[in-house]
């Protein structure tokens, strides 16, 4: 079993306040995050939907890679995008979709199997499991050639 922490310090009300997001692992250190990074176009700090769809790109990908190894097949590249859309709802706001985007190259499968355990790890995956609240998570999930694009 595993746990991880993360910490946030905020500063100052609602919309003038200020925060600070810090890991465990010092990936985030003070990491700066407020009102207009998250609703307006603020690039100088983060939000809590951009970590969330990087979380969970980070888990899919890895449970896919996982996945495929159990399957005999070697991942030589997966790349991974997760849009998370938070949209109002009533005085307050919802995650309503989480749309995952996976390219890959994975020599020696064919589609049909590549969809099979893409869609797999979708389910699979922690993230996925604890995001199951969340109405609609997609997955486009693309095969790469080898040497190609």
């Amino acid at each position: 079993m595993t746990e991880k922490t993360a910490s946030v310090h905020w500063q100052g009300r609602g919309k003038q306040g200020q925060g600070k997001i810090s890991t465990e692992t010092a990936a985030l250190d003070d990491y700066p995050y407020g009102f207009a990074s998250r609703f307006e176009d603020d690039r100088r700090g983060t939000n809590p939907e951009e970590l969330l769809g990087a979380a969970h790109a980070a888990c899919f990908t890895m449970a896919f890679s996982f996945a495929c190894d159990k399957a005999g097949l070697a991942t030589s590249e997966v790349e991974t995008t997760a849009s998370v859309r938070l949209a109002k709802l009533g005085e307050g706001f919802v995650i309503d979709r989480i749309a995952l985007t996976m390219q890959a190259k994975v020599p020696g499968i064919d589609d049909a199997k590549f969809q099979e355990i893409a869609s797999a790890a979708k389910s699979d995956c922690p993230l996925s499991k604890a995001l199951a609240s969340v109405p609609e998570i997609t997955l486009r999930a693309t095969l790469r050639q080898e040497g190609g694009s």
